[in-house]
C-alpha cells in the first residue's frame, strides 16, 4: 500500500551548520513525490516534515537514519501522521 502521508521527524547530531538541511531537500527531490520541509530547531536538533507516498517518506527516513548525511546523525525520532496537504514543495526553513 503506497497511500499519501505525513511524517515528522526530529535528528539529533552535529546536524546544523553542515548542509544538513540541503542536501535533506536535495534528497526528497531526488525521491520524488514529496513535499515539505528542512528546519533548524534553537537545541541544535533538525526538523523535516514530508508528505507524499508511503514508500517515498520510508526511503527519506531510511536516507536520515542510515545515509550518507552531512554532519553525525546521533538519533532520529519520527511521527507517522495523515498529510495535510499544505506545501506545494520541499523548502529549507
Amino acid at each position: 500500500m503506497n497511500d499519501d502521508v505525513r511524517l515528522v521527524v526530529w535528528v539529533r547530531g552535529r546536524v546544523q551548520a553542515v548542509g544538513f538541511r540541503w542536501f535533506t531537500r536535495a534528497k526528497a527531490l531526488e525521491i520524488g513525490g514529496l513535499c515539505g520541509f528542512a528546519l533548524n530547531l534553537e537545541d541544535g536538533r533538525v526538523q523535516v516534515v514530508a508528505e507524499g507516498p508511503r514508500e517515498g517518506c520510508q526511503k527519506l527516513l531510511d536516507w536520515l537514519r542510515e545515509g550518507d548525511t552531512p554532519g553525525r546523525v546521533d538519533g532520529v525520532t519520527e511521527i507517522w501522521d495523515t498529510p495535510r496537504g499544505i506545501y506545494e514543495t520541499f523548502a529549507i526553513r
